[in-house]
């Protein structure tokens, strides 16, 4: 164990790395003791508080705590159960549900993002996972499949294979199909197709994966052609597809479809991008309306990534 003691009289002071103590998952042995399980990158950023602490005119002592028994080491580990954090956890999912009915796309889209952000926190300070980290797994995986359900009906599950390598002349002219009531991930996808892979593409909106033709190409879809693999989503796995990862402003567009299809670290312009989305999606009364009007919004976000790009690369040269 790592303890890092904290005896300065600085109040100001003391609450502000009390709270930069608290964010790490330390537990309190008592007033100015705190507790964090051993790892080298722990003891580093503990290194770093105490520093900033003797910046700051205070004092602090960091040292290793080896424990003297099984029964000590019982008693320490106990100092950090995150049961009581998960039970509220799962209560806030349970209050969730109720409101799920009610909510347009952009707010269950909001909602999920918010509500992973405090289970991954729980998560990053749960040092010692039992019962109560699976009964949270459980219920957070049971409401991500409840908000996919209401959100996005059909909502593909990510396949486990390899990303081959095609050729755009073979995809010229051809039919494309996905689901219906497009979110961002199928509008993003349809405008890659017609931009850079097939210009002449049909697509028709099914109602059902099942109502997909036999010779259109599927994508976004659980047995589509296209869809989820791996951690990638169909925006990214077209890409990769057809040899399009060598743009750097498709790349960053894909780093916005990611984080509002899955979640994941968001760009700067995701939150515009959804609010863009969100209010379109509400405006137009069916799919063709839709990539209509988004298919200027993207060209618009890969001509201002792409010339982010040159700018950046004429810097380094």
């Amino acid at each position: 164990m790592l303890v890092l003691t904290l005896p300065t009289e600085n109040a100001t002071a003391r609450m502000r790395f009390y709270r930069a103590l608290k964010s790490k998952g330390c537990a309190v042995l008592r007033d100015g003791v705190y507790l964090l399980p051993y790892s080298e990158a722990r003891e580093e950023a503990l290194r770093e508080l105490a520093g900033a602490i003797a910046e700051s005119g205070g004092t602090a002592h960091l040292f290793r705590a080896p424990s003297l028994d099984a029964s000590q080491e019982d008693e320490f580990r106990a100092s950090f159960d995150r049961e009581g954090d998960y039970d509220a956890f799962i209560g806030s999912l349970a209050e969730a549900r109720k409101t799920i009915s009610g909510q347009s796309a952009a707010e269950l889209t909001r909602l999920l993002r918010r509500l992973r952000k405090d289970y991954e926190l729980i998560q990053t300070i749960d040092y010692f996972p039992d019962d109560a980290a699976t009964r949270a797994e459980v219920a957070w995986q049971d409401f991500v499949e409840l908000v996919d359900t209401v959100l996005s009906p059909g909502e593909p599950h990510p396949a486990e294979r390899a990303i081959r390598l095609l050729s755009r002349d073979d995809y010229q002219g051809r039919t494309w199909a996905t689901r219906q009531r497009m979110w961002v991930d199928r509008v993003a996808s349809a405008w890659l197709i017609r931009r850079f892979i097939d210009p002449d593409a049909h697509f028709l909106w099914l109602p059902s994966p099942d109502a997909c033709p036999a010779d259109a190409i599927g994508f976004d879809f659980d047995g589509a052609a296209f869809t989820h693999v791996g951690e990638r989503v169909t925006f990214e796995v077209l890409i990769a597809s057809f040899g399009l990862d060598t743009d750097p402003a498709l790349l960053r567009l894909g780093e916005i479809v990611h984080a509002l299809d899955v979640g994941g670290p968001a760009a700067p312009e995701t939150v515009g991008f959804e609010a863009v989305m969100a209010g379109t999606r509400r405006r137009v009364d069916n799919d063709d309306q839709l990539l209509e009007q988004m298919s200027p919004v993207m060209d618009a976000l890969h001509t201002h990534f792409a010339a982010n790009a040159k700018e950046e690369s004429g810097r380094r040269s």
